[in-house]
């Protein structure tokens, strides 16, 4: 499941997870942790982005792929980066992936291996 590594230099492969109020922001949370130690990736600072903290965005912007994962289809994180104006690469919405979403923050192993499954194919 490998997708490349990541050193926010050339080559970066950059995840930026919902993280939002609920079972699915917060598997979405998990996914990008669990694939940023299994080096798919590395897990970045959505809200910084969207605060439009000027070295996130350069950092967001520099990256070779970048990678949403958006916790239901509100898609906050992908919204953060099209009023920013930057590309972003591939977009995963963990609800599309049949994981209803619950504000009961429980979730099983196959649902987080599901999401980071869908996360890693959708980058490579």
């Amino acid at each position: 499941m490998a997708i490349a590594s990541c050193e926010c230099k050339g080559g970066s492969i950059l995840l930026f997870p919902c993280s939002g109020g609920s079972n699915v922001g917060q598997i979405a949370n998990a996914a990008a942790v669990e694939l940023t130690k299994q080096k798919q990736g590395k897990m970045y600072c959505l809200a910084g982005v969207a605060a439009h903290i000027a070295g996130m965005v350069d950092s967001a912007a520099g990256a070779d792929y970048r990678v949403v994962i958006d916790g239901c289809p509100v898609g906050c994180g992908r919204k953060a980066f099209e009023h920013l104006g930057v590309k972003v690469d591939k977009v995963v919405v963990v609800t599309e992936l049949g994981i209803q979403k619950t504000h009961d923050f429980v979730w099983s192993k196959d649902e987080l291996e599901r999401v980071m499954g869908a996360t890693a194919r959708r980058a490579g």
